[in-house]
């Protein structure tokens, strides 16, 4: 909807209307530099001006194209159907129409930090890692290592449990596994945390991202 920057005051006395706005103030710049005397009055209609069936234009607009006017002022929309026929200066004032929201509330989720995995793909990185766990013990207990003098770590299965999890985790282990399977085995497992460990972190910083941007309106 567009709105004038005129606005019309009445003396209680009967005196002449005043305008006055910002369009006037531009107004009367525009006299005192050019120089140039105007009379203001309302377009009969009291519309900006739009075109009809006939191909005629009403309002504001239908006062300058029938030359009942020579400038047109107000909030007036530049549109190509009225550039059509007439010129517009350039525009001396933008202004938009906003929209004002109540903030939304914020909850924090403890969740929060498993929401970058699926629920699927959490059990099966879980699962991945007790199976991991179950061939590493299997592998050291067909082909036990051979232990450092005055070492007494035992290659139990929650050992090796707890030595595929600290690996994936990036925490590291206690039990040394010198055979070439194990070793093996475990190279291939560290590469795969880290694909895992990057994606995680990736998805963990673009959901952050999108939940502190994320629109209220619906």
């Amino acid at each position: 909807r567009e709105e004038p920057f005129v606005m019309v005051s009445e003396n209680v006395l009967g005196k002449p209307k005043k305008y006055q706005g910002f369009s006037i103030d531009v107004l009367d710049a525009l006299s005192n530099y050019l120089g140039f005397n105007y009379e203001i009055y309302v377009a009969p209609d009291h519309k900006y001006g739009s075109p009809q069936e006939d191909g005629t234009w009403n309002g504001l607009v239908g006062e300058l194209v029938f030359k009942r006017a020579d400038i047109g002022i107000s909030a007036l929309t530049i549109t190509p159907d009225r550039e059509n026929v007439v010129d517009f200066t350039t525009r001396y004032m933008d202004y938009s129409v906003g929209v004002l929201l109540r903030r939304a509330e914020k909850t924090v989720d403890m969740f929060a930090c498993l929401a970058p995995f699926d629920l699927s793909l959490w059990a099966c990185i879980a699962g991945t890692v007790l199976l991991v766990g179950l061939l590493v013990y299997l592998l050291n207990w067909l082909n036990p290592p051979r232990l450092q003098m005055g070492s007494m770590t035992s290659t139990t299965l929650y050992n090796s449990m707890w030595f595929v999890y600290g690996s994936f985790v990036q925490q590291g282990g206690e039990v040394p596994y010198t055979t070439l399977a194990t070793r093996m085995m475990m190279g291939a497992w560290w590469l795969f945390a880290l694909i895992v460990i990057s994606s995680y972190t990736a998805n963990l910083a673009a959901f952050l991202t999108i939940t502190r941007i994320e629109s209220s309106i619906q």
